[in-house]
């Protein structure tokens, strides 16, 4: 798609907050079977709610993993892309978090929490912005 016919695109822009999540060696993502997606886990930020308010419970609701606490801001970054025949630009804000306790619940049942070595994470992950966040996160631990 060109710069025009991405012009002519509506366009939704919103704010996401979310986390890496570290243990030892290993990073939490989320599986995504239904779009064939490995991602971190990460939402939108409803109206009124904190980013870092925002980036725990996302984490929470998609992975099962409630029990957080957040180490570092790891900043902000835009991305930008086309889906479903709109034009979307997220500012997306995220964070590195640590477990403060292993229990996990049900999460979200269009993703599969799992934990990967930091390098196949930085692999498997589906978008490059993502990456990004990991290798941000490995400077600020």
């Amino acid at each position: 798609m060109n710069a025009d016919e991405n012009s002519r695109l509506p366009v939704i822009e919103y704010i996401a907050a979310g986390g890496v999540v570290l243990v030892e060696n290993k990073v939490l993502v989320l599986g995504r079977p239904g779009r064939q997606e490995v991602r971190l886990p990460k939402g939108h930020v409803e109206e009124g709610e904190e980013l870092r308010e925002a980036a725990m419970r996302e984490v929470g609701e998609e992975s099962g993993y409630s029990n957080l606490r957040i180490i570092a801001d790891l900043g902000v970054q835009q991305n930008e892309f086309d889906y479903d025949g709109k034009h979307f630009i997220r500012q997306e804000y995220f964070f590195l978090m640590a477990l403060t306790d292993a229990v996990k619940t049900a999460g979200e049942a269009e993703f599969q929490p799992k934990w990967l070595r930091i390098e196949d994470a930085i692999e498997q992950l589906s978008f490059q912005v993502e990456k990004e966040w990991v290798r941000r996160a490995l400077l600020e631990r």
